[in-house]
């Protein structure tokens, strides 16, 4: 093999000084999350605030707080939400990552930030759901529900896990879809489904061109199915929580989405 070709060895090695910059530039060009501004750190394109999300503060007021808490974080992406959760006491944080470039980045800022409190483990989070014997003090799922091929049964694996949750995703609504051509464009005709005796409503999305970007962060295979506000919110309900909703944007270009924090009745 030549040198310079694509797996020339030589082109991973880091000839500057040692700085935490060097770290934040591996992943160049796929960081969706901006860091703390004290930090000084660039991620490109970094355009996410999630290390200061409001939605994290809001969840800690509706929920009692995170003090304590053992909680489980369902895509931690790059870790800004468990960063918030460390800060604001969590006792232990068990964040799982099935995206092997996403848990790398997590690895990353767990280091510069010194994020002791937080076990990051890469797999897929339904298989562990599937077999976990532990009951949770909270679970944290952001950004996950909209990205699962079944997620009626996520969602159930949610709700068996903790008494407290939190959810914040995007939910199919079809006049919000027809009102949006670069949307529609994703989205199959909604349908009918059954999970356990329960009657949901989905559609199937399709990432299309999203696949193109190195920092894809989306689900594992080339679409996913979106359910519905009422079918998430009736199955919330049909499982004992009592639910809040904050956030809602139904005029978001990615999608009407909104953030949930439940507790079991």
């Amino acid at each position: 093999m030549t040198r310079g070709g694509p797996m020339d060895i030589l082109a991973h090695y880091v000839m500057k000084a040692p700085a935490d910059q060097n770290v934040m530039d591996l992943f160049d060009g796929e960081w969706s999350s901006k860091l703390p501004e004290d930090l000084g750190l660039v991620t490109r394109p970094g355009f996410a605030k999630l290390f200061e999300d409001a939605r994290v503060i809001w969840a800690e007021r509706q929920l009692g707080g995170f003090a304590n808490a053992n909680v489980l974080e369902l895509g931690p992406l790059e870790c800004g939400h468990t960063f918030m959760l460390q800060q604001r006491g969590a006792r232990s944080i068990t964040s799982i990552e099935a995206n092997s470039r996403a848990f790398l980045k997590c690895l990353c800022v767990k280091h510069l930030l010194g994020l002791e409190r937080a076990n990051l483990l890469l797999g897929d989070f339904v298989a562990f759901l599937r077999d976990n014997k532990t009951k949770f003090d909270l679970v944290f799922a952001s950004g996950v529900l909209y990205h699962m091929q079944q997620p009626m049964e996520l969602l159930d694996l949610i709700c068996k896990s903790a008494d407290r949750l939190f959810i914040w995703t995007h939910y199919y609504d079809e006049q919000s879809v027809a009102s949006n051509s670069e949307l529609a464009k994703k989205f199959s005709e909604p349908q009918i489904g059954e999970y356990e005796g329960f009657e949901y409503r989905f559609a199937q999305q399709a990432y299309n061109a999203a696949l193109d970007w190195s920092g894809f962060c989306g689900g594992p295979e080339s679409h996913s199915r979106w359910l519905s506000r009422r079918t998430i919110l009736d199955f919330l309900a049909f499982r004992g929580f009592d639910v809040s909703i904050g956030f809602e944007q139904t005029d978001q270009p990615n999608g009407p989405a909104f953030a949930l924090s439940a507790k079991r009745q």
